[in-house]
């Protein structure tokens, strides 16, 4: 009889043990942060995310995913509640996006921020705030592969309209013709060392000939210096030939330009006097008739107008 109570004793406190333990697991593991609601609405798969899944902010674990529904408003669209510890920097422009671990294929949702608009996006239980859900890696890959192909469809059509019987018929004759005029262009290659090499002997030349134009005491600054000290020479003599007719030729000048112009006077005069008096030419000039107070002088007999 002892041994059994001893043994129910001993189960009872195993129990309570076992008990004591698993609540102590349950609240130690117990998430206590506080958190908000925010709806990721997504118009695209969400392959991979799965309830419970992390929510990360920039790479920092922030919250995690509590439901995965279709929109009943809106069909084809997807509502991603999300929980979301209180402190982190939800705006308005805010977003999210999908993006997996390694090569596990488990999704989680990305948060990340344009910083266009840094207010504060409020949310609550009664009145939760709605995110986008940005195309992912995976997706953008998946959509420029489609536009790859696509090119590469392009470019596959256009080589199998370059390689008909017609244009295979053109590169070989356009082949014959590089190859014919690679054959006509050999003989002038050959040449072509020949070539460089008078090249160079001409380079050479023409450097000896401008250091020989750049001496100091080359025939061409010689020649210039001589031509300057000429150009002096030249200058002086001209300033002694102005000075000589400025002091002894143009006096000269004005008085042979009086004589002409007094000989000019007097040819005037006589031209005048022959043309009151023809007669003077044959028979001579007739005396000046006295004036008064010269001998020989008479005054005019008065005339009937003059009288009164």
């Amino acid at each position: 009889m002892e041994n059994k109570s001893h043994a129910f004793w001993a189960g009872l406190f195993t129990i309570g043990l076992g008990c004591a333990i698993v609540a102590m697991l349950f609240w130690f593991n117990r998430d206590q942060a506080e958190r908000l609601p925010y709806d990721v609405i997504s118009t695209t798969n969400v392959t991979g995310l799965t309830v419970d899944a992390a929510v990360r902010y920039r790479g920092l674990d922030v919250g995690r995913v509590d439901s995965i529904e279709f929109d009943q408003a809106h069909p084809g669209q997807i509502i991603i509640r999300i929980l979301v510890n209180r402190g982190t920097p939800m705006t308005h422009s805010t977003y999210g996006s999908l993006s997996f671990q390694g090569v596990t294929g488990i999704a989680f949702v990305q948060l990340d921020d344009t910083g266009a608009d840094p207010q504060p996006l409020a949310t609550g239980l009664k009145n939760v705030a709605q995110l986008p859900l940005h195309a992912g890696l995976l997706e953008q890959l998946q959509k420029r592969g489609d536009a790859l192909l696509k090119e590469m469809e392009m470019v596959a059509e256009h080589f199998d309209k370059l390689t008909d019987e017609r244009s295979r018929v053109q590169l070989l004759a356009t082949a014959k013709s590089i190859q014919q005029a690679a054959d006509a262009a050999t003989p002038a290659l050959q040449q072509l060392p020949q070539s460089l090499a008078k090249f160079d002997r001409a380079a050479d030349a023409t450097e000896r000939l401008m250091d020989l134009y750049q001496r100091p005491n080359g025939p061409v600054i010689g020649n210039l210096n001589r031509a300057g000290d000429a150009a002096a020479h030249l200058d002086v003599a001209v300033q002694m030939l102005t000075a000589r007719v400025a002091d002894d030729t143009l006096p000269r000048i004005n008085a042979l330009s009086d004589d002409v112009r007094a000989t000019s006077r007097s040819f005037d005069h006589a031209a005048q006097v022959l043309s009151t008096n023809p007669r003077g030419a044959l028979f001579g000039m007739p005396a000046a008739e006295p004036g008064p107070g010269e001998s020989g002088f008479s005054w005019p007999a008065a005339t009937p107008s003059d009288r009164p």
